[in-house]
């Protein structure tokens, strides 16, 4: 029997920085994270989750979080990304789109990240509905090279494999 659905594969690639500063949680992936310095941005600055949410909307082809959730926006201030996260998720979705696995590098040279990778798989695997092992966390550092290297920001990549299910013409 031949079915008549077919699937439409897209990825997509997403990035962010955020320099770092006193005075602000450190949140990554959707968790809080200890440490004595915060991520500067106009939300929470959770990298992880912009880089995520930007791939998704690149493989889409809907634009990117700064259309969405501009920083202009007051009602975006110091929001929390998980909330954003929910949007963007609710937003591929009504276009048909489902993910099917997210890759994401953290690049920091501190805090040390080992210890909350698999806390930060398992919350992005919930905000986006997926198996948590369809989502995968990896941490690097910068060698004590550049900005990154010398602790001033915190930096994400994401890659985002999307499908939808689309008719095909017998």
């Amino acid at each position: 029997m031949i079915s008549d659905l077919n699937y439409e594969y897209r990825t997509g690639i997403g990035t962010d920085i955020h320099r770092l500063i006193e005075g602000r949680e450190l949140k990554l992936g959707g968790i809080l994270v200890p440490f004595d310095k915060g991520l500067l941005a106009h939300s929470d600055g959770d990298v992880v989750l912009h880089a995520i949410m930007d791939a998704c909307l690149g493989a889409a082809g809907l634009g990117d979080i700064g259309m969405l959730f501009p920083d202009t926006d007051p009602q975006f201030k110091n929001i929390d990304s998980k909330d954003l996260m929910l949007k963007v998720r609710d937003f591929i979705a009504s276009k048909s789109w489902e993910v099917v696995n997210i890759d994401v590098i953290i690049n920091a040279e501190e805090p040390k990240l080992g210890k909350y990778k698999m806390q930060m798989k398992r919350c992005i695997a919930d905000l986006m509905g997926i198996d948590f092992i369809n989502v995968n966390v990896k941490a690097k550092t910068n060698e004590g090279l550049g900005e990154i290297g010398t602790c001033l920001a915190i930096s994400a990549i994401a890659n985002v494999l999307l499908r939808r299910r689309i008719k095909r013409s017998l």
